[in-house]
């Protein structure tokens, strides 16, 4: 029920985009968890990496450049030498197809059509010695789902005191103009961030839509 209704003002940004628009919004869904009150001025930190984010290190030294900019943002200094908590950083982009493609529509290397099979109806094979066997569907319309994530921990006690995700779908490539925005709408309210799932928009140029 969820994608319905995060689909709906992705496709109204689309129509938006085909007129004089210069700006565009990123709408993440938020969710935080906190521990502390309050963040003392100056506050230090340094990024750990999981061993599997070790393995791709520059993968993941590019997530914590953006991730790095929402922290100065909310007072958090990067200081490998004297840090006062430590930063763990995630993101992951999924493509999946478009909510808006057509779900009758299939392709075959014989022509296609619309009929009925053993999986229900839909756009068929019409060739080959055989009928009614669904093929993947074309993948022309591609959707991004995205997800990005922060957890603080005190150093010497190891205790969680932050954590927090922010998730995004739509269609356009531009990961790297929306996962730095992203990590921005997943710290907003930092320390002490509202309770539940929030909607935060943040209005990017559309010239960084194809980034």
């Amino acid at each position: 029920m969820k994608r319905a209704f995060s689909a709906l003002p992705a496709l109204l940004l689309v129509a938006t985009l085909s007129g004089c628009a210069t700006s565009w919004v990123v709408d993440s869904d938020v969710k935080s968890f906190s521990a502390i009150d309050t963040v003392p001025a100056g506050a230090t930190y340094r990024f750990e990496r999981l061993p599997s984010q070790q393995a791709n290190s520059e993968r993941q030294a590019s997530l914590e450049a953006m991730a790095a900019a929402a922290l100065e943002q909310v007072g958090l200094r990067r200081d490998d030498a004297n840090p006062r908590y430590t930063a763990q950083i995630s993101a992951r982009v999924t493509t999946t197809l478009s909510p808006w493609a057509d779900p009758w529509l299939w392709d075959g290397p014989f022509g296609y059509g619309y009929g009925y099979g053993p999986y229900g109806y839909g756009r068929r094979w019409y060739g080959g010695g055989w009928y009614g066997a669904p093929i993947v569907p074309q993948a022309s319309n591609p959707w991004y789902e995205r997800e990005v994530g922060v957890v603080l921990r005190e150093l010497g006690s190891n205790r969680v005191v932050y954590e927090t995700r922010a998730r995004n779908d739509g269609p356009y490539t531009a990961s790297a103009a929306v996962l730095p925005v992203m990590f921005q709408a997943a710290l907003q309210g930092f320390p002490k961030p509202p309770e539940g799932v929030r909607r935060v928009n943040i209005e990017l140029p559309t010239a960084k839509k194809q980034q």
